[in-house]
């Protein structure tokens, strides 16, 4: 399963000021791109605190929520998960995907990556800077990455591509 990881982030680098800053801070082109590529895939997955951001599931497509809540509240259009990655992304193979969007935050960020299972990266770069809050990725790699395509979507903002050279 092709995974792509797509996050919106200060020119300094950070994803959130703190884990309960709502994200109302991205353009409303980082927006719409956001929408249009988590359609395309299907499929968008990401820890509970990021989805505690949201005021409702992502419409038209599948929400997979990892948690470590044993019970969590069956919601319409999500699928709350725990427990191996690589089993929960075999699941979803078998539940007819070929590529799933990774949507944060950053500990999920952060595990995908040392599992070695982040394909591209796509990063909107926003023009703000946070100073402090949280970062892409926690922990510390060395990891190579290739650009793939540079867009600008609006006179302040860019999209960066890249492919994870492992």
């Amino acid at each position: 399963m092709k995974i792509t990881l797509m996050m919106a982030i200060t020119m300094d680098g950070k994803i959130a000021k703190n884990d309960k800053h709502f994200p109302d801070w991205t353009s409303p082109e980082d927006k719409k791109l956001f929408a249009k590529i988590s359609r395309e895939h299907g499929v968008v997955m990401m820890g509970e605190k990021t989805f505690a951001t949201f005021p409702a599931p992502l419409p038209g497509r599948l929400n997979v929520v990892f948690t470590l809540n044993k019970n969590p509240k069956k919601t319409e259009g999500v699928k709350w998960v725990s427990g191996d990655i690589e089993k929960i992304l075999k699941e979803l193979e078998e539940m007819g995907y070929a590529k799933a969007l990774l949507g944060g935050g950053a500990f999920l960020n952060t595990t995908f990556l040392e599992k070695k299972l982040i394909d591209e990266i796509i990063v909107t770069v926003e023009p703000k800077i946070f100073g402090s809050g949280i970062s892409l990725f926690g922990g510390d790699f060395n990891i190579d990455l290739k650009l793939l395509e540079v867009n600008k979507i609006n006179k302040n903002t860019v999209i960066l591509k890249y492919k994870v050279v492992y």
